[in-house]
């Protein structure tokens, strides 16, 4: 007759009922520690990206204020003629370019602030805003595609710096961001039509949000002459 020597429970597997509450215990603690220790790890996280975010503010703020200073003292020195505004925002854009680059940064992270310096610069002046805006779209557009940036991204950028400018000033809002938008489609066109399309699927919406009447798609122009064309035909039959 063979004899099985029971084993004590305490060495079947999981244990006794006392042990297992043991480890159930310990499990719940390590678990509390670990909640305990990731929360404590988001609370960190959320301090450093609100000390960042800060931060860049303040540097978004200096380079405004650094901007606006350079357009402004060089077209009181050189006037503010059309010639000499095209050549200052040309120089400004080319700057901002070459400081991204130094540092290391997207060119995109800096045009809201360059592209709002320049418009208060030339107000601060008494020049042409509207005008500064439609070129400095025209000067930003042309030299992000050389660098090959994020053409659509440089001009939604572009375009918010401009119309928070136009605002703090008291111009004229709807046209000076019309005729940034315009200066920007334009320019697109001479690098290429997806450049275009680009542009117009990323600003179409600002044009929208100014009031504009202007139709940035012609894809919408030629649906609208269409719709436009058709209620005449069917006039003319049955006029006879």
């Amino acid at each position: 007759m063979n004899t099985r020597t029971k084993k004590p429970e305490s060495d079947l597997p999981g244990g006794n009922g006392k042990e297992q509450s043991l480890i159930a215990h310990e499990s719940a603690t390590q678990a509390d520690e670990s909640s305990m220790s990731a929360e404590e790890v988001g609370q960190s996280l959320k301090q450093g990206i609100v000390s960042s975010l800060s931060g860049l503010s303040e540097i978004e703020t200096t380079i405004v204020a650094l901007v606006r200073k350079t357009v402004a003292d060089t077209l009181r020195t050189g006037g503010s003629a059309a010639g000499e505004l095209v050549n200052v925002i040309h120089h400004v854009v080319l700057g901002a370019i070459g400081a991204a680059e130094q540092v290391g940064t997207g060119f995109a992270m800096s045009v809201k602030s360059v592209a709002k310096g320049i418009v208060m610069g030339v107000n601060d002046v008494g020049g042409d805003v509207v005008a500064a805006s439609s070129e400095t779209m025209r000067s930003l557009i042309k030299h992000a595609a050389v660098i090959g940036s994020d053409v659509g991204s440089v001009a939604k950028h572009a375009v918010d710096g401009m119309i928070e400018a136009t605002i703090e000033t008291g111009g004229n809002v709807a046209q000076a961001g019309k005729n940034a938008i315009e200066g920007a489609i334009e320019e697109a066109g001479k690098v290429s039509n997806m450049t275009v399309k680009a542009l117009k699927q990323v600003l179409g919406g600002v044009v929208g949000h100014l009031g504009s009447t202007h139709d940035m798609s012609a894809e919408a122009a030629e649906h609208t002459q269409g719709a436009v064309k058709k209620p005449h035909a069917e006039a003319g039959r049955t006029s006879h």
